[in-house]
């Protein structure tokens, strides 16, 4: 081996360690019904490490269907829900809303949606109208959605919105607040001094480590802070057993979710649209130990040449991934957006 490649090696063996040690300071404890728990920061709440995900169950078509993966979800332990306003135009919060609504099923749930607004005006509106299609009192967890661009978090802000979310607090109606996106961790930097937030949601995954990584800068500073960091696009988006990291031979799925278990965070959002699928994160879920530092820089260093680019993350590098909502906001038109 060259003095070079020891060199790499040793360095991506210290960061897996780094990794390992600081996902295992998290601690996780499997719960009576299976699935792992971990502290969600400092809120003092303990969540399920694998959160549904809200854009993948707003997709299937048979209602009653989605349904029935959510309580066959919170039966087997996964009690921990993602959703946000803009998702299905509003379809993914209503199809929630119902199967939370059975009896039982919304106190098993630690329900989490997102906020697209900007401004105090649409902030509101977008917290009644979640509160009203998840059919729920109080939201556990409020994020801003998408902070992708430079100025979200001045707009936030300036335009009243943290004002409003932090009143709805006070008030009783949500517990918990954080922001979301996956864009650049520059700005998510940015966000965390904003306010001293309870959550942040972003990408956490294998080739995120050799590209404008949330991981090794936004990640690190939040769990300094004592910010819970929540996972998501272990896959590189898409469902899983479906996700680009999948259909483009660069891992597994199981490869993929547990590589990103491994790290310092709190839970990881998972794309779940059939019962198979819901099986198989169970089973991952489940089954989960932290990687072994000598398999994950095997890992990293096998995914590097398809990782450097940003080819498979390309929500990190163009517009044109973010939601159509937050797309028009900053000022692409409705033609842009459909293309």
């Amino acid at each position: 081996m060259s003095e070079t490649a020891g060199r790499r090696t040793f360095l991506q063996s210290s960061l897996a360690a780094g990794a390992l040690g600081a996902a295992a300071a998290l601690g996780a404890e499997g719960d009576k019904d299976g699935l792992p728990t971990r502290e969600l920061g400092k809120t003092g709440q303990k969540v399920s490490l694998l959160c549904l995900g809200g854009w993948h169950i707003g997709s299937v078509k048979d209602k009653k269907e989605a349904v029935k993966i959510m309580h066959a979800a919170l039966d087997g332990g996964m009690t921990f829900f993602d959703n946000a306003w803009d998702y299905h135009d509003g379809g993914s919060e209503e199809v929630m809303g119902e199967a939370l609504a059975a009896d039982g099923k919304r106190k098993k749930c630690f329900l989490m949606t997102k906020n697209c607004g900007r401004d105090a005006k649409t902030v509101q509106a977008h917290l009644d109208d979640s509160l009203r299609r998840l059919k729920t009192d109080v939201i556990d967890l409020m994020q801003f959605h998408e902070i992708n661009y430079d100025n979200d978090p001045d707009w936030i802000v300036e335009k009243g919105g943290l004002g409003v979310l932090l009143k709805a607090k006070k008030a009783g109606k949500i517990r918990f607040l954080g922001f979301t996106g996956h864009k650049d961790p520059r700005i998510h930097l940015a966000m965390l001094g904003k306010h001293a937030w309870d959550t942040v949601q972003m990408p956490i995954n294998v080739l995120d480590h050799h590209f404008r990584s949330f991981g090794r800068t936004a990640a690190v500073e939040a769990n300094k802070k004592g910010v819970a960091v929540i996972g998501m696009k272990s896959l590189g988006g898409g469902a899983d057993g479906k996700g680009r990291f999948v259909e483009k031979k660069v891992c597994t799925a199981e490869e993929a979710i547990t590589y990103s278990l491994s790290q310092p965070i709190a839970s990881l959002v998972v794309g779940i649209d059939s019962m198979k699928v819901l099986e198989q994160d169970l089973r991952i879920g489940r089954a989960f130990k932290p990687m072994a530092a000598d398999d994950m820089a095997a890992l990293l260093a096998r995914v590097k040449d398809v990782a450097g680019d940003g080819r498979h993350e390309r929500f990190k590098s163009t517009q044109f991934f973010d939601g159509p909502y937050h797309q028009i906001q900053h000022g692409l038109t409705e033609k842009e957006v459909k293309g």
